[in-house]
């Protein structure tokens, strides 16, 4: 038997009278993931070091099916690289560092592991409830704030980096950060000679931003007129963030054949829906950008 961090131990118990038991694997003793375990009972919250018997079998989350194999995963040894950490982690890890607290202590408080500690800060993971709320009370937060509750609100509500740096971004980075397709905000006067900023789906097609919308709607408007179109990101766990504004003509695509083209290298529908076959491409005559990181990176 081998296990993963963040797996499932199943009891299947053989007595009539005996209920089945499961807890999430949160401590490994051996690398290669084999026998004994730090189990949390999901019945009793409790964990406990586990020698599995013949009745035991391993469930991995993701994949559902009892007995499946995994390499154990490494925690953090010298010189070992983090991968990419999911969100959750990332939140952790952020409100840990903000309150001064190292793994061990955190880990300690939550009544966990400090390996699966650092297993969820450093991979993308979903952590049991009662994992989540361990570590939602040892940090002083809610279950739902680390899970990113609030995603009806608005973003930036967090705290301020205690020493944040803003600069100011090149057009090569621009061109980077806007991709090849996204949602962004188009700046447009409403006929009502009204200033308004809509949500759009675009593209990103040899150098001009595209857009799909109703031949009657608000974005409509920005044809054959100067527009912005801006696009941002926020990482709310770690107070950063980007933002890039393209200022250009705005113009409807109508010959068939680019039309055609841009129908075939479009990534996706506007989220919107209905009908909105009207193709608006605004081809930027400036190009800028601002970041905020921490003052060290």
């Amino acid at each position: 038997m081998r296990a993963h961090l963040g797996d499932q131990l199943v009891i299947e118990s053989t007595k009539s009278d005996a209920t089945r038991r499961d807890g999430e694997i949160v401590g490994l003793h051996h690398a290669d993931g084999t026998p004994p375990y730090d189990v949390r009972w999901s019945d009793t919250d409790e964990v406990t070091l586990v020698f599995p018997g013949p009745d035991a079998h391993v469930r991995h989350l993701e994949q559902g099916q009892p007995g499946t194999v995994h390499a154990a995963p490494d925690t953090g040894g010298a010189g070992a690289a983090a991968a990419d950490p999911g969100d959750i982690g990332r939140r952790v890890a952020a409100e840990r560092r903000r309150q001064g607290l190292d793994r061990e202590e955190t880990a300690r408080r939550a009544r966990m592991a400090p390996g699966y500690l650092a297993y969820l800060e450093e991979h993308p993971a979903d952590p049991s409830t009662a994992a989540l709320i361990g570590l939602a009370d040892a940090l002083g937060t809610t279950a739902a704030a680390l899970r990113g509750g609030g995603a009806d609100l608005p973003p930036g509500q967090g705290h301020a980096l205690l020493h944040p740096r803003l600069r100011d971004l090149g057009p090569d980075e621009c061109r980077a950060l806007l991709s090849t397709h996204g949602v962004g905000r188009v700046a447009v006067s409403a006929p009502d000679g009204r200033p308004a900023i809509v949500p759009v789906n675009y593209e990103v097609v040899d150098d001009a931003i595209v857009f799909r919308t109703a031949p009657d709607s608000l974005p409509a408007a920005a044809v054959a007129t100067e527009v912005a179109f801006e696009v941002d990101h926020v990482d709310e766990a770690l107070s950063q963030g980007w933002s890039v504004l393209a200022v250009g003509p705005a113009s409807a695509v109508t010959e068939p054949e680019a039309v055609r083209g841009l129908e075939e290298r479009a990534h996706s529908t506007p989220w919107a829906g209905g009908e909105r076959e009207t193709w608006v491409s605004i081809r930027p005559t400036s190009l800028t950008g601002r970041r905020i990181t921490a003052a060290d990176q």
